[in-house]
């Protein structure tokens, strides 16, 4: 059955009005939703203590997107039967309850690894693999690998208001827009999960664009993680199998797809190291806090995010076009985009340092 534009409208919406009546009731009920003294709420860059609860909001719609398209599409099979969704269901209700528990108590990272690891072993079994070497277990490490580092690059970058949260609606816009090009609107179930996710963001992003009234959390930023990594995978990373292309061809897409959190996550990484400093260590060292170190506000900074996510959307799109076309040589040269937004986003960090007293 066919996604109707009707049917796309009353789900984007409901996962707006859900993502939003939610973190509504989180703000107001977030001093006794287990909350046992001050240090169970997040000290972010703005050093103001709020409540770490909005990522709630996204487990929750896609609940309620699954339940709503078993009810408006009774008449298909039931989506449990689908072995893929199992498998998403399943990752993703870890991914959500160790990233509350790493709210509520501050796991070990040894621990949230082995979860992270599971999780991408969980979709191995469950048949979303990305497919780039066509050995089946070269591809089965490489995807597990793929869910790691996006549910940690998503979380360091989780470190001002509002920047994950748009950076992955970017992206999960780039998955949809994949899935209507190359599958031409028939992909049902799936379009659904995608629409509802994008709403949730956008309820989320009212509360938490700057000034926030809350954050995302380890709950929202593992799960969400956890989303983007299934999507890339079934629609970014295998857009060369599913056009009959050649498989590198999803590299360059998702790299282009995801620069903002790549970038962020590169850089930081390089420097951390070259400081003899683990990069898993948390700091005020991201890309972000430089260019406040530059000059911008906060606000400002989410602008400059809002403006290459929007770009790295925009291009990916437009290769996946040319993909679907067979024009494929033009595709190695986006990569520049990539490669000038980490140069310009690099010096950044090497030319404006953090104040003496927040060292």
């Amino acid at each position: 059955m066919e996604i109707k534009l009707l049917q796309i409208a009353a789900f984007l919406s409901a996962g707006i009005i859900i993502s939003m009546v939610i973190n509504v009731l989180l703000l107001r009920f977030s001093r006794s939703l287990g909350i046992r003294n001050k240090n169970d709420v997040i000290i972010r860059w703005s050093n103001q203590s709020k409540p770490s609860l909005g990522g709630v909001s996204f487990y929750i719609v896609f609940l309620f997107s699954a339940i709503g398209f078993s009810i408006v599409f009774s008449e298909d099979d039931s989506i449990f039967k689908n072995t893929e969704f199992v498998g998403l269901l399943s990752a993703g209700t870890l991914a959500f309850l160790m990233g509350l528990a790493d709210d509520a108590y501050n796991t070990r990272p040894l621990g949230k690894l082995f979860i992270q690891i599971l999780c991408g072993l969980i979709f191995v079994f469950t048949n979303t693999t990305i497919d780039l070497t066509h050995i089946y277990f070269v591809d089965a490490v490489i995807t597990v690998i793929w869910v790691i580092a996006l549910m940690n690059s998503l979380n360091m970058l989780d470190n001002m208001d509002g920047i994950t949260g748009t950076t992955v609606g970017f992206i999960l816009i780039s998955c949809l827009v994949s899935s209507f090009i190359i599958f031409d609107f028939n992909r049902n179930f799936w379009t659904i999960i995608l629409i509802s996710q994008i709403g949730a963001l956008l309820g989320f992003l009212k509360y938490n664009i700057n000034p926030s009234k809350l954050f995302m959390g380890d709950a929202g930023s593992q799960f969400i993680g956890l989303i983007v990594a299934f999507f890339s995978i079934k629609c970014l990373w295998n857009v060369g199998e599913d056009t009959q292309n050649p498989s590198w061809i999803g590299i360059f897409i998702c790299l282009i797809a995801l620069t903002p959190a790549a970038v962020d996550t590169l850089t930081v990484s390089i420097n951390r190291i070259k400081k003899g400093k683990s990069p898993m260590v948390g700091g005020k060292d991201h890309t972000t806090h430089h260019l406040v170190y530059a000059g911008l506000s906060d606000r400002q900074v989410w602008y400059v995010f809002t403006f290459v996510s929007a770009c790295s959307t925009a291009l990916s799109i437009f290769m996946i076009y040319l993909s679907k076309k067979g024009i494929l040589i033009p595709l190695i040269f986006f990569f520049l985009f990539f490669v000038v937004v980490f140069v310009i986003l690099y010096r950044f960090t090497l030319k404006y340092q953090a104040p003496k007293e927040n060292d």
